[in-house]
């Protein structure tokens, strides 16, 4: 592989030992590869444009309604406060590609703010030719009391994660020449941290010997305004064999510090502090914990979350999924003094936390339902329970700026269930009346959140009444308990008719919570089949995910993958044991890992589902580490190229299961789609995976592979709409109206 996802060379052979007859579809840009994904996109898209009208008006006018909530008005424009200005990134009819733009507080609280608009993506695209893809900013943090006035902006020429990085005046509203010393790097897999207002932290793409195996970026450098990249200085490089390498500066007023992250694998990491040395000059100091801790610092604290657990020098153990501080100067110096400030039981996980500048705030899930609490270093960092949701809704909780002179203790708190559109909400957190048994006990005293009120909310864009959300949980082959989430009609009947489609993920630490999605509403809780019923859907939270810490994710790792796919398969067995569906009305949909997935119930559990959709996924697991950034995953599938691991690799990779599926079996339907400028799975393990599956002689097989939208699949709202609504409309023709899904 290059650095930009390209396969160079051949496939491998076969395990049987023959040549791989779809060696040829791994040339990802190859004229003939092209040739027959454009053969693929046009039988689906006229499979598409050939099924029912039906009373909705058939597959475009449900891409016409996706479209409609994608760009709906009354959505909530999420900003990040900078100064005065609270910035906003924006996409709609009229700006498809979206417009970077700001306003103030005050505009912000109405019904229509007045936005100022500084980058106008569209515009570019038209006037530069390239179809650009907005992928973020990272400003440039002033001196204290001055403006924003700076910023590195990311574009992707085709929405994969390589992008080009270009200095950009907020003043003026245009990009910084580069005969005024604007900084302008070419598109690669690039990382990028201001080190000052002349100099950048640049770690990229620089030629041969610059990239891990993992095709990110294995050295940084110092490049500083006016001078050639090539010639700038090397400050931080990590092994080849690593994920990637990364230098960070902080720009807090008074705390500035330069951090460099070593990513050994995808869940360990080396954290070193640039600090001056005896010499005089500045040397890497690594914070001396184990590489499963993830480190962070905030002001004088160092932040630490363990994967496992912590066992300090006293004997002390910092426990696995729980988030711990220290003062910074003081563990330097070996000093640890860790405090344990939130610790798991066997119903919650952390899931974040964030710092205003007198207190930390974090969010939590007990048994996947959200809760919020805060601590206060001043008083011991005693935790208190904060009242901000509601039953089977996600929370979450940020600050707003804690650098505010006048509110630097305000949060954000987001708030969004499977039946309620979301709300954003603003409050302060202050010290708790104290309690009266507590005495003069300053460390008893509490946190409380006051003047929570709400800022925006977003529009309700499909028909709830009569919907309601219950929690479940299945009992896995080796008895775990799973839960997921169940969302459909009140009264619904238990005579196996309803049409269901499950969800899941299952890797990464990554939780499915509620949320709400008006696409999900639209493409299939208020569709209605022949006998007039609505559907279903279903959130699982396998494990391999998050839902539970680190233990959970943990018990699906490597040899232990099965044990996400046997829980995907329990909670399916459950919902048709309990009479809401059936094999012949269950549907499943996943992505990426999701797509992994959806490969291993076409392969491992096809009586099971009637159909599957399967997007941008993995599904070749021996060859997944030499395809795009896929050897960065090797700490959560295993190697295939280690003989003892790929013996457990082997029985989750769908393309190798496809063999030991017996002759006769029927597979599910299946729809695989995919995007050729996917620079992180990439397209080919898709394509192999549906020549694989037509082979054997699959029935009812789609494939579609847009050309531009990288992993996200989608590059504006428009291509977006037809991504969802081309897996909603498979799953529906099959799961919900099988009669029409041969038409």
């Amino acid at each position: 592989m290059d650095g930009t996802g390209t396969a160079l060379g051949g496939g491998d052979a076969r395990a049987d030992g023959a040549a791989d007859p779809f060696a040829w579809l791994e040339d990802i840009h190859g004229a003939d590869a092209l040739d027959w994904v454009r053969a693929r996109n046009t039988e689906t898209e006229a499979w598409l444009q050939d099924g029912p009208a039906g009373p909705a008006g058939g597959y475009e006018a449900l891409v016409d309604s996706l479209q409609e909530v994608l760009e709906a008005e009354d959505r909530i424009p999420g900003v990040v406060k900078r100064g005065p200005h609270y910035y906003n990134f924006w996409r709609d009819a009229e700006h498809p590609k979206g417009v970077w733009r700001r306003t103030e507080w005050a505009s912000y609280l109405t019904d229509e703010p007045e936005w100022e608009t500084l980058l106008d993506v569209d515009a570019l695209a038209a006037r530069e030719g390239v179809d650009w893809v907005y992928a973020g900013v990272q400003m440039l943090r002033p001196a204290l009391r001055e403006p924003y006035e700076r910023a590195l902006v990311k574009l992707s020429p085709d929405g994969g994660d390589a992008v080009r990085i270009r200095e950009f005046d907020v003043v003026r509203r245009a990009f910084v020449p580069a005969e005024d010393g604007g900084f302008d790097f070419e598109v690669a897999k690039s990382r990028v941290s201001w080190a000052g207002p002349d100099a950048v932290y640049l770690a990229s793409d620089f030629g041969p010997g610059s990239l891990t195996r993992s095709s990110y970026a294995r050295t940084v450098r110092q490049v500083r305004r006016g001078h050639d990249v090539a010639a700038a200085p090397e400050v931080f490089a990590v092994d080849p064999g690593h994920v990637l390498a990364a230098v960070v500066h902080d720009q807090t007023p008074g705390f500035e510090r330069t951090l460099a992250i070593d990513m050994v694998d995808f869940h360990h990491s080396r954290t070193h502090l640039l600090r001056p040395a005896a010499d005089g000059r500045e040397e890497w100091v690594r914070v001396d914990v184990p590489e499963d801790v993830r480190v962070d610092a905030h002001r004088e604290w160092l932040v630490f979350a363990p994967r496992t657990d912590w066992w300090l020098a006293d004997g002390t153990v910092v426990p696995a999924g729980s988030l711990a501080v220290a003062g910074l100067e003081a563990f330097l110096a070996g000093d640890p003094g860790v405090t344990v400030v939130f610790r798991p039981d066997a119903r919650t996980a952390l899931q974040g936390y964030s710092f205003t500048r007198d207190y930390l705030v974090l969010a939590v899930l007990e048994d996947v339902a959200s809760a919020v609490f805060a601590a206060d270093p001043a008083a011991g960092w005693s935790l208190t329970r904060l009242d901000t949701g509601a039953e089977f809704e996600a929370v979450s909780v940020a600050a707003v700026d804690d650098e505010d002179p006048e509110r630097p203790n305000d949060v954000w708190v987001t708030r969004s269930g499977f039946l309620t559109p979301t709300t954003l909400l603003r409050g302060v957190l202050d010290p708790a009346e104290p309690d009266p048994a507590a005495g003069d006990d300053e460390s008893a005293r509490g946190v409380e959140i006051v003047a929570l009120s709400p800022v925006k909310a977003a529009g309700s864009h499909f028909e709830t009444a009569g919907l309601r959300v219950e929690q479940h949980f299945a009992t896995s082959d080796d008895g775990t308990r799973v839960p997921y989430f169940q969302v459909g009609p009140a009264r619904l009947a238990a005579d196996g008719q309803n049409p269901v489609l499950m969800t899941g993920y299952g890797g990464f630490q990554t939780s499915l919570t509620p949320s709400y999605s008006a696409a999900v509403g639209r493409g299939w809780l208020t569709r209605r089949d022949g006998a007039g019923r609505t559907g279903v859907y279903v959130v699982a939270n396998i494990r391999g995910g998050g839902e539970y810490g680190p233990e959970w994710h943990r018990a699906a790792l490597k040899e232990k993958r099965h044990r996400a796919y046997e829980d995907f398969a329990a909670i399916a067995r459950d919902l048709i044991g309990r009479g809401v569906t059936s094999p012949q009305r269950l549907g499943a949909t996943g992505r990426s890992n999701g797509g992994l997935l959806m490969g291993n119930m076409v392969t491992g559990y096809p009586e099971l589902f009637a159909a599957v959709s399967c997007g941008v996924p993995l599904l070749d697991m021996r060859r997944y580490t030499r395809l795009s950034a896929g050897h960065s995953w090797i700490a959560e599938y295993g190697d295939p190229d280690v003989p003892e691991e790929w013996d457990f690799v082997r029985t989750f990779s769908p393309l190798h299961r496809v063999d030991d599926v017996p002759p006769g079996t029927r597979f599910p339907a299946t729809l695989i789609w995919t995007a050729t400028s996917d620079d992180r799975v990439g397209p080919v393990q898709a394509r192999k995976m549906y020549a694989k599956l037509a082979e054997r002689g699959a029935e009812h097989l789609r494939y579609h592979e847009d050309m531009e939208g990288g992993h996200a699949g989608a590059a504006d709202q428009r291509q977006a709409a037809r991504m969802l609504a081309m897996s909603y409309e498979f799953l529906w023709r099959h799961a919900a109206a099988p009669v029409l899904a041969t038409r």
